[in-house]
């Protein structure tokens, strides 16, 4: 049996005062623990999409229809509010399950032996972020879904998942310096690839905006452009994604790159075809919402896709401390 460690007043006080400090003090995770807790994070931030997708379409974006509460009379959903404000509620408990990812995350960085700043800050960026978007969520209810804050609300949450893509390879990483893996012009060809692909999420949110999937079944207002117009320049932005995968891996494979781009550059085309397949069926069946939902997450696997192939291009190891080699040390025992 392990014995548990009496705490006395000064650890009590110690604990409150740094709670994130008193816990790394007594508690050093496994490099594994912490690449999971970034990735649970990640997921997190995806399915906080998919449930949020779903609000907008069942036409539940005003089942609670004000903020922070769910009613004026009521934190919760009530029986009265029926399905619409169960899944509006829902999706905002929601936000709670992906707080405690992203404190674990925290937490488990913070622990980390030895501490490493970057991924303590990775994992507390994502906090924020998390707290601006829930603030922002309120606030789009509170404008009747005005589609402009509701794009935005997307693109924030965009932002969350970069974040935890980020923190999520750095726990897979060492702290020294990056070193590139590919020369200048390769690394300019995916640069362009990712301009590409945040220019193709950002059209995809005009297209939303646009849409019959105004996220309630009230008359609320839509962004005044014919959304079948921009929904082909979002495939065309897509036809262009695509393409500049397709040259990278060409280009890869002629400069004899190694494996990690390769794969990286595959796995995000295998995606892109996917997506590409969804986008056009729902295009043609007049946006079934399932097919809708699926695009959604489909748009943040992409992105995930591009940033990782990004992020294959260096490599970061280990800070290997300065030793006395085996000359050094022979030397020494004999005198």
């Amino acid at each position: 049996m392990v014995r548990v460690q009496n705490l006395t007043r000064a650890d009590a006080l110690s604990a409150v005062r740094n709670p994130l400090a008193f816990i790394a003090e007594r508690w050093t995770p496994a490099s594994r623990t912490v690449r999971r807790a970034a990735l649970a994070a990640l997921v997190m931030a995806v399915v906080i999409v998919l449930t949020g997708g779903a609000v907008r379409l069942t036409g539940s974006g005003l089942g609670c229809p004000t903020w922070p509460k769910c009613t004026g009379d009521s934190l919760t959903a009530t029986s009265a509010m029926g399905f619409h404000g169960a899944i509006e509620f829902g999706n905002r408990m929601l936000t709670y399950v992906l707080c405690a990812a992203v404190g674990w995350a925290i937490i488990a960085a913070r622990s980390r032996k030895p501490w490493r700043r970057d991924l303590t800050r990775l994992g507390w960026a994502q906090f924020w972020i998390v707290m601006s978007n829930a603030v922002l969520g309120g606030i789009v209810v509170l404008v009747g879904l005005n589609p402009y804050t509701v794009a935005a609300h997307f693109l924030l949450s965009t932002a969350l998942i970069t974040v935890a893509t980020l923190l999520w390879q750095r726990t897979r990483e060492g702290d020294a310096a990056p070193r590139p893996l590919v020369g200048k012009s390769v690394q300019q060809l995916v640069w362009f690839l990712v301009v590409a692909s945040a220019l193709l999420i950002a059209v995809g949110t005009v297209v939303t905006g646009a849409g019959p999937h105004a996220g309630d079944s009230s008359e609320v207002d839509r962004i005044p452009v014919g959304w079948e117009n921009v929904a082909k320049l979002h495939a065309v932005l897509a036809w262009i994604v695509v393409t500049l995968t397709f040259a990278l891996w060409f280009v890869l494979k002629a400069v004899d790159a190694p494996q990690g781009p390769l794969r990286r550059t595959r796995d995000l085309f295998l995606i892109l075809m996917a997506q590409g397949v969804i986008g056009y069926v729902q295009y043609f069946t007049d946006l079934p919402e399932a097919l809708v939902a699926l695009h959604m997450v489909g748009s943040c696997l992409v992105w995930i896709g591009v940033l990782r192939v990004l992020l294959a291009l260096r490599e970061r190891p280990e800070t290997v401390a300065d030793l006395p080699g085996p000359t050094t040390t022979s030397a020494l025992t004999r005198a």
